[in-house]
């Protein structure tokens, strides 16, 4: 065996290195766990960066990772805090119910017409250039805003201006519901949805994306936005935590 193929060998055998950002994160957890109660803020930057020896960017990827965890939350004018556990929100199909229904526990907090971007407009079968009618709806759970959703629909008949939100889901609730399909993936929060969950642009938050089908077609499509730091989301009795 040649010198360079013993190397290339000795290459994939050996263990990566972990990343500084890495061994702070657990050095931190171990701070968190041992030091910080729920609701504490951190000290600032500068200070943790010196207590550790760490550059303030290695600090901030450290601090970047256990936000993603739930074990931190960054709040606008308090700074970064201790997060409590995360809550629980079962994003299960299982229930098979139109969004409204009298157990739903979304609030809607308005409605509007608008161009639907070309991930709704193609599963609806809109045209993109057109006005579809659009539900806005907040999820709080134990005080605080957990989620909010945009809740677009095929409308039946044709609306306008003067339907209201409550009437586009009752219009949903009138046909029958053949089966609904959910998919999560791990996202950025934008300036808008930072806005509605009182977080910084950039936080992680999870998207969920849920299909609504009647008469062999998609009827409504639901684009949720979670929390990433306070929310487990639950698929019927088995939980899925994503961070």
């Amino acid at each position: 065996m040649g010198t360079t193929t013993r190397r290339a060998v000795a290459r994939r055998g050996a263990a990566p290195a972990e990343p500084k950002h890495w061994q702070l994160r657990t050095a931190l957890t171990d701070a968190l766990d041992a030091e910080f109660s729920v609701g504490q803020v951190l000290p600032d930057e500068r200070t943790l960066a010196a207590r550790f020896g760490v550059a303030r960017a290695t600090l901030r990827q450290a601090l970047d990772q256990l936000e993603l965890e739930g074990r931190l939350q960054r709040r606008r004018g308090v700074g970064t805090t201790v997060a409590p556990p995360r809550v629980g929100v079962d994003v299960s199909p299982a229930r098979q119910a139109w969004p409204g229904a009298d157990d739903d526990p979304w609030t809607v907090t308005g409605r509007a017409l608008v161009r639907p971007p070309a991930a709704v407009a193609g599963p609806l079968g809109v045209d993109p250039a057109g006005l579809l009618p659009v539900v806005l709806r907040d999820l709080v759970a134990d005080g605080q805003p957990v989620a909010t959703e945009r809740l677009y629909a095929r409308p039946t008949p044709p609306a306008d201006e003067t339907v209201t939100a409550e009437e586009l889901l009752a219009a949903l609730r009138r046909q029958p519901l053949e089966g609904q399909d959910r998919a999560v993936e791990l996202g950025s929060a934008d300036a808008r949805q930072a806005r509605d969950l009182d977080r910084l642009p950039g936080s992680p938050v999870l998207l969920v994306t849920t299909r609504y089908t009647t008469a062999g077609r998609v009827a409504a499509l639901s684009l949720a936005t979670y929390r990433a730091d306070t929310c487990r989301l639950t698929f019927g009795d088995q939980p899925l935590t994503l961070t």
